[in-house]
């Protein structure tokens, strides 16, 4: 069989292994299965490059299983194959291994497929793992989403699966691999501690969360040790009026000898829906270890996590999004960071449903900032047109 064969095979085939799962997703059946499969085009312009535009696409295919044969077990898994092609596969000799390496945590459970100058082909599981319920007790095995963040924008609390808001096409956002186990004190309370492996003691993580109801707000605690770093953090969830109101803060005590210093990391937020349907959304983040003078540059090659969620050390977000008719919804979301180069990130998006099962995105990203040399320009803009349908 050809590469070419086997790619269509690769995306198309579990379209039509859900198609014949329909009749095991009736309420009496423990199976389910379900996905999606979309296309991503990207244009990037460059000012004042020798390359001005380049062309970056993808082909995207996930698979989501799930099996509960009764009241106690339940086991999860997620298939996400994606087929890459365009002008930056072709100019970065590493970019499969670059893919690769972004999407394990501590077992491989991916593979590269196709790779050969022109296409990559990489299916990695980012969920694979088995529950068990009795009572008030949860227990977790495997590769799974650890959720601490309460924030709509930044999360300094998720310190097992940290994500950029940058990247919007990753709904499911990453997994651990790790135990979990929880204990549910109420109906708005809980106590858990969560284990994640790592390839030695330093690079692990082993940490507890508090969750907890007082004065009409969820609070929650959390403490522990990841990736180097000692941590103790907290959360609040609540309203203001008829406005939303959440925050989150972490300080991280990092090893010493280890090259980095200690870091505190906080943001708080408020959102808004008015009586005509505009959603407004604000937050601002704290990052003690933040620059105060670097380019827009660094949004690029800063390293993600819980303690770096954002590169600088002020950043404020205002978001708006509005829907122009029941099926097209506009949105706008603006990033500000005040230092030396006042860097701007612009997230303007258009999403209609097309169709049951049927939407398409129209989404861009243009950063800014100022120079002595060409004062306030736009260095990079970005446009992203994504068809997506779901099953």
């Amino acid at each position: 069989m050809s590469k070419r064969c086997r790619m269509l095979v690769l995306l198309w085939l579990p379209l039509q292994l859900a198609a014949q799962a329909d009749s095991l997703t009736v309420a009496t059946s423990p199976w389910e299965l379900g996905g999606y499969i979309k296309n991503l085009q990207t244009l990037l312009f460059f000012s004042g490059n020798n390359t001005p535009l380049l062309q970056d696409n993808f082909f995207h295919h996930r698979l989501n299983f799930r099996y509960q044969p009764g009241d106690r077990w339940e086991l999860q898994a997620g298939l996400r194959t994606r087929l890459f092609y365009g002008d930056l596969v072709r100019l970065n000799p590493a970019y499969a291994e670059q893919i690769d390496a972004a999407a394990n945590d501590w077992l491989d459970l991916s593979r590269t497929w196709v790779n050969n100058g022109q296409w990559v082909g990489h299916s990695v599981l980012d969920r694979a793992f088995v529950a068990y319920t009795a009572q008030r007790w949860e227990l977790r095995l495997g590769r799974q989403r650890v959720n601490w963040g309460i924030g709509n924008i930044w999360n300094p609390n998720d310190i097992f699966n940290a994500f950029a808001f940058t990247d919007f096409d990753y709904e499911e956002r990453p997994g651990s691999d790790a135990l979990r186990l929880r204990y549910f004190t109420g109906f708005a309370g809980s106590v858990e501690l969560v284990a994640r492996a790592g390839r030695s003691w330093r690079e692990g993580a082993l940490a507890g969360r508090w969750v907890f109801n007082r004065g009409g707000y969820d609070w929650q605690l959390i403490g522990g040790y990841a990736r180097r770093d000692w941590l103790l953090g907290g959360g609040w969830a609540g309203s203001l009026g008829n406005a939303g109101f959440k925050g989150e803060w972490t300080y991280f005590y990092h090893l010493p000898a280890e090259g980095q210093r200690h870091n505190l990391a906080a943001t708080v937020g408020i959102d808004y829906v008015f009586g005509s349907g505009l959603y407004a959304n604000w937050g601002v983040l704290y990052n003690s270890n933040g620059q105060t003078d670097g380019s827009i540059i660094s949004l690029f090659d800063f390293e993600l996590s819980a303690r770096n969620l954002y590169p600088y050390r002020w950043s404020t977000l205002t978001q708006a999004s509005y829907p122009l008719t029941p099926l097209l919804n506009a949105g706008l979301a603006l990033i500000y960071s005040p230092n030396t180069s006042h860097p701007l990130f612009a997230n303007p998006s258009l999403s209609l449903s097309m169709a049951e099962n049927w939407s398409l995105d129209l989404v861009g990203q243009v950063v800014m900032e100022k120079s002595d040399s060409q004062g306030y320009h736009s260095p990079l803009q970005a446009f992203f047109l994504r068809l997506k349908f779901s099953y």
